[in-house]
């Protein structure tokens, strides 16, 4: 008789099975994950960008340089080393170099940068003239002094990019010695009509001469009708180096008539001076100029700053001793909160200066002059 046969007992499960039932649960908990994260992230753009700080884009659009295809900035054109327009229509010295790492920050190369010179008494409106006009500058960049009196006549400052300070020269062949503004009563001194430092000249019992421009003192130092003048010291180094070649042979031209040797006097008493870029009552273009100025000081990578200050002050100094020329170092500059994501910060390298060059990485901090703490002369 035969048996009936029993069922057989279920075997194990394929292995392949179980594996895509695993794999089709990680999906799908991937896939909830990015679509909770996505959820997050669309309900937090909005807080982010009402209550976060502008970006560098949403400054240069309120700044009103979105689209604009010229810069024009306003600079002294008879100071060598600061601000010299050449015979070729070169414009050359430290504060063209710094007009052009800020415009670059704005996103100008060279070529969309237009100089225009301006004399000191229309810094404070930024009005300078052109041709058979005047214009409204974007920038002044003109070896400017931060002072109270200038901010209540309308200036409007950066953070300062350089640190000097006030000082004096006469012919070498002067026979006195000046160690102070005291030193100069007596004789005829000539200065800025808009510096503060022509009141200071007839208080130390000096007879104060102002005219427009620095170069006219310079002349009337060469031509005898005035004994001294006085003014911030990163100027007056450049007409006391005169036609002398620097380490790589560059020389300041001499555009004066009957130029003659001058000697630096270093008058201990003189304030110091902290130079700044007027902006203009435009708070979004404060803010990307005072980030600019941030970004090169803290950019260790970034020596543009110390290639202009050696191209036009450093090699100066041997000539002028014993006044130094200016510090060494570029001054701190105000902090600037920008809005970056996350991985703008981590992946995106600073904005592109264009139209300029690579800069070798920068040296290791040096010790430079400083200044005395003195008050501002206001040059």
């Amino acid at each position: 008789m035969s048996q009936a046969s029993e069922p057989s007992p279920p075997g194990p499960t394929p292995a392949t099975a179980t594996s895509t039932r695993t794999a089709r649960a990680r999906q799908l908990r991937l896939v909830g994950l990015i679509v909770a994260l996505a959820v997050l992230a669309a309900a937090l753009v909005p807080i982010v960008l009402a209550t976060g700080p502008p970006t560098r884009d949403e400054l240069l659009e309120q700044a009103g340089l979105k689209g604009k295809q010229q810069l024009v900035i306003g600079v002294k054109d008879d100071q060598p080393g600061i601000s010299q327009r050449l015979s070729n229509n070169v414009w050359k010295g430290f504060d063209v170099d710094i007009a052009y790492l800020i415009a670059g920050y704005l996103g100008f190369d060279h070529s969309q940068v237009r100089f225009v010179p301006i004399e000191s008494e229309d810094r404070a409106r930024r009005q300078a003239r052109d041709n058979d006009g005047f214009v409204i500058v974007d920038l002044v960049i003109a070896s400017y002094s931060i002072n109270e009196r200038r901010k209540e006549e309308g200036a409007v400052f950066s953070a300062s990019y350089l640190h000097t300070e006030q000082s004096a020269i006469t012919l070498k062949s002067f026979e006195g010695q000046v160690s102070s503004l005291e030193d100069l009563r007596g004789l005829t001194v000539c200065s800025l009509t808009t510096s503060t430092s022509i009141q200071r000249l007839a208080e130390a019992g000096a007879r104060p001469v102002g005219r427009n421009r620095i170069s006219e003192c310079v002349q009337e130092l060469y031509d005898g009708k005035v004994q001294a003048v006085t003014t911030d010291a990163a100027i007056l180094a450049g007409f006391v180096t005169a036609d002398q070649p620097g380490d790589d042979g560059q020389r300041f031209p001499v555009t004066l008539n009957n130029p003659k040797p001058l000697r630096h006097w270093d008058i201990g008493s003189s304030p110091q001076e902290k130079w700044g870029i007027n902006v203009g009552p435009n708070q979004a273009l404060l803010d990307l100029v005072d980030l600019a100025l941030y970004e090169s000081a803290q950019d260790e990578e970034n020596s543009t700053w110390e290639n202009a200050y050696n191209a036009n002050l450093r090699w100066q100094q041997g000539y002028n001793l014993p006044q130094p020329v200016a510090e060494q170092q570029q001054p701190e500059a105000r902090k600037v909160e920008v809005r970056q994501w996350p991985w703008e910060r981590i992946a995106l390298p600073t904005p592109a200066h264009p139209g300029s060059s690579p800069s070798p990485a920068r040296p290791a901090a040096r010790a430079g002059w400083r200044g005395r703490g003195r008050h501002s002369s206001g040059c």
